[in-house]
């Protein structure tokens, strides 16, 4: 039985998973943080000068804005400075994670307070000074906006589909870009769609599909010959392709050939790389913001009609739309801090690639260490000469796999 760790037994181990753009969304944390501690500031004081018990309590809901918020910028502060902290063994990734779920609950129990309120008014309705409660309503509204786009510029995306490179080969092959702006250029297309060839021309016009053919070449030597049909200004391959998408292509053009050779990186997508510390962050100001635009619709109509039962449906409303988001937030970091599966499509490539050279795949763990980073754990059975290191090798395509470990054992 042999086993290893994608660095090799030797190499240092770094443990450092944090998400792509951790200081930036640190910095933007803060900015809120201060816009937020202004305005709540400003409102209590000014209520307290003026007599106005309406801006003191718009000024006290900022204090817990900002506190939500606050506990988002602790979190990145802490994750960045014991990144490389040797007590924590898979580093402090997660944190974020741990921080969005705590978020989750105080906005929970912001839905039952807000709820509680509004079912309480529908049978104790309480006057409304309409000339104060709408432009404290419209100044929260825009403060909230202010936060939304603060949290949300420069956001990281993840991608939408694996990124597959082609790339010269051996001496007389040429990759896509080697041939040439004239040559059509053969891609895999997965966005939202099963994954396909298809062909295009940038400058030349697009041969007939009958002309067009693409023969597939595996490592193991399986071959595959894909046919292709005219989508509108592209060609497309009438069979999906199968996984993985590593393999070696013939692109036959009106008897011309070249050799293209895919490798497949499969970064982190979906959830798996969601950072959900901002994520938390950016449902605070979107709840606050939609419950003000609620109250400011809510407040106009009861003024215009005399509807005081407007305001506390209006609550209930806004109370049940945060609850909603609450609970994803609360199921999706659970999730996590729970090491519950990260990505099922990825746990099915790496039992494709186990065991597409007759081993098996015996035992898998995969879980999330960090926004985009991914910890695995597997265990493979085969009854060929092969070390742990040959199918780190195998694996290392992966690039979501951060922390990789590989047994080997030597099946009957």
């Amino acid at each position: 039985m042999t086993s290893s760790d994608r660095r090799g037994p030797s190499a240092p181990h770094s443990h450092i998973f944090l998400g792509e753009g951790h200081e930036r969304s640190e910095r933007r944390a803060w900015a809120v943080i201060g816009l937020c501690g202004a305005m709540m500031a400003a409102e209590i004081v000014g209520g307290l000068l003026f007599g106005s018990i309406a801006l003191v309590a718009d000024g006290l809901h900022m204090s817990t804005h900002a506190g939500a918020l606050l506990l988002a910028a602790l979190a990145y502060r802490y994750a960045r400075r014991h990144a490389e902290d040797p007590r924590f063994s898979f580093g402090v990734g997660k944190l974020g994670d741990l921080a969005g779920f705590a978020s989750a609950i105080i906005l929970s129990m912001i839905a039952l307070l807000i709820g509680y309120e509004a079912v309480q008014r529908f049978f104790r309705p309480v006057p409304i000074d309409f000339a104060e409660a709408i432009p404290i309503a419209c100044l929260g509204l825009a403060v909230n906006v202010a936060s939304v786009l603060i949290l949300g510029g420069g956001h990281a995306h993840g991608h939408a589909h694996r990124h597959l490179d082609p790339h010269a080969g051996d001496e007389g092959e040429e990759s896509n870009a080697a041939a040439g702006a004239e040559a059509p250029a053969l891609e895999i297309f997965e966005d939202g769609a099963p994954p396909r060839f298809r062909l295009r021309a940038a400058a030349a016009p697009l041969p007939a599909p009958q002309a067009v053919s693409v023969e597939t070449v595996r490592p193991d030597g399986a071959r595959q010959t894909f046919l292709f049909a005219d989508r509108g200004g592209f060609l497309e391959s009438i069979d999906e392709i199968p996984e993985p998408h590593e393999f070696a292509a013939h692109l036959r053009v009106a008897g011309a050939e070249r050799r293209l050779v895919f490798e497949e990186h499969s970064h982190a997508v979906g959830a798996a790389a969601r950072d959900n510390n901002m994520r938390a962050a950016l449902v605070h100001v979107l709840a606050d913001a939609t419950v003000s635009v609620l109250v400011i619709a809510g407040l106009v109509l009861a003024r215009a009609f005399d509807w005081l039962w407007i305001d506390p449906l209006v609550g209930m409303i806004g109370a049940f739309v945060i609850a909603s988001w609450s609970y994803g937030l609360i199921r999706d970091t659970g999730a996590i801090l729970l090491d519950m599966s990260a990505d099922r499509d990825l746990e099915t490539r790496l039992r494709q690639v186990v065991e597409s050279e007759g081993d098996t795949l015996a035992d898998l763990h995969l879980w999330r260490l960090g926004p985009g980073h991914l910890g695995a754990i597997l265990s493979i059975r085969t009854v060929q000469r092969r070390d742990a290191d040959y199918y780190q090798a195998r694996l290392a395509r992966f690039k979501a796999l951060s922390h990789l470990t590989v047994e080997v054992k030597k099946a009957a």
